[in-house]
């Protein structure tokens, strides 16, 4: 590499990195051009010889991310892949977790700079379909080989991946000696084998679940769907009269004069 194109890829690499710093500290929307080039020690017409918007470097920071999910999952090395395994399915989401905690700058970005198109834009959902074509393609997997999926497979690959997005996103860093109800309080093991077995088993559990202070099966719940049975009280009789009235007639008989 000629010593021009060096010293423009640590440019483009010098304002990268002071974007990231400049969107997790004020966010995308009150982060200026100039501010990423100040952060960065680099005049201010250097930004447009790399980007011509501020969105534009938004998107080589996606491009970079994803980048870094890819190497992340292809070393995860397991085909084929069936997320119905918890040891896959952990695999999957510790690699997607990784790369947004690492990159919630850009995360934070992003959703900024979906929402300021509108709510009607569609502008989240097609990133969020866009991202989690991954994840897509092995619930497709799945259900091309027998398995029944809750859903249609890129709705539930979006829901997948929404949730660890927006949960990636509104979770602080983790900060030594941080408390509050602002602090990040959840080790990241913690937040994977939670969503690991939510994803697994959803909130009804395993079949075999148990209490885990007993050790004994948890009793199944009733179909919240399906009308209750009349709940009979104790002290009821046949017929609907009350046992408590009967009784209470029969001690009124034995008090009377013979």
């Amino acid at each position: 590499m000629g010593e021009r194109k060096a010293k423009a890829a640590q440019t483009e690499a010098a304002l990268k990195d002071a974007a990231r710093r400049q969107f997790a500290e004020h966010g995308y929307q009150n982060t200026r051009i100039t501010d990423i080039t100040a952060a960065a020690g680099r005049a201010a017409g250097s930004f447009y010889q790399h980007f011509t918007s501020k969105e534009d470097l938004l998107q080589a920071l996606l491009a970079d991310m994803h980048g870094q999910a890819g190497e992340a999952f292809s070393d995860t090395g397991h085909p084929p892949h069936d997320l119905t395994d918890p040891a896959q399915l952990h695999q999957h989401l510790a690699a997607g977790w990784g790369v947004m905690r690492e990159n919630r700058a850009v995360m934070i970005a992003l959703f900024e700079s979906a929402l300021a198109d509108g709510p009607t834009s569609g502008a989240l959902w097609q990133r969020l379909t866009a991202d989690t074509v991954m994840l897509r393609d092995h619930l497709e997997y799945l259900a091309a080989h027998g398995r029944a999926l809750p859903g249609d497979p890129t709705l539930i690959a979006a829901a997948m991946g929404g949730m660890l997005s927006m949960l990636a996103f509104a979770m602080p860093p983790a900060a030594p000696g941080a408390v509050g109800p602002g602090a990040a309080d959840y080790p990241d093991q913690q937040v994977l084998d939670a969503l690991t077995s939510l994803l697994l088993h959803g909130l009804a559990g395993p079949a075999d679940a148990a209490d885990p202070a007993t050790g004994r099966s948890l009793p199944a719940l009733d179909n919240p769907l399906r009308p209750a049975a009349r709940c009979r009280r104790p002290g009821y009789g046949q017929g609907g009269a009350p046992g408590h009235r009967r009784r209470r007639r029969a001690a009124g008989r034995a008090r009377r004069p013979a």
